[in-house]
């Protein structure tokens, strides 16, 4: 057996690597938004042309990075949903959901004190994480049938 797993939401800490370096050895493939932050928000205009409006703008891009995120969302077994300590990811709530509504396996990756206003998307998820340790294990488990040491 072997996963396709799509890494949503946070981009301000190194997650992703620690998660990706965990499962060296796994079959496992790795897909990501664009997570050069100035490289997203600016996408759409760079490629588009320029914007007045700070919404236009920003709606370019939203636009064009939802190709790279429906299809990585869409070819996923499983979709981790990262919800770090700083900032409101909306995106990544809305990347929770429509993996859902795709009937997507979602791994919740989030602080504890995140649990009351993530309610809503823990109840979608299969597992709710802590650390990217135990995403990593969750899919050692589910591939190799394999406890943690």
């Amino acid at each position: 057996m072997a996963l396709n797993v799509y890494l949503s939401g946070e981009i301000h800490t190194d997650w992703r690597e620690q998660i990706i370096d965990g499962a060296k050895g796994l079959e496992v493939s790795f897909s990501a938004p664009v997570t050069d932050h100035d490289a997203s928000d600016d996408c759409g205009v760079a490629v588009l042309g320029a914007e007045e409006s700070k919404y236009w703008h920003d709606h370019k891009g939203a636009m064009v990075n939802a190709i790279r995120t429906r299809k990585g969302i869409a070819d996923a077994d499983v979709v981790v949903v990262r919800f770090g300590d700083k900032y409101k990811q909306w995106n990544a709530a809305f990347d929770a959901g429509y993996a859902a509504a795709l009937g997507k396996s979602i791994i919740v990756l989030s602080p504890p004190e995140h649990q009351h206003a993530l309610k809503e998307v823990h109840a979608a998820a299969l597992a709710v994480a802590e650390e990217p340790r135990q995403v990593v294990e969750i899919l050692t488990y589910v591939l190799t049938g394999k406890l943690p040491a």
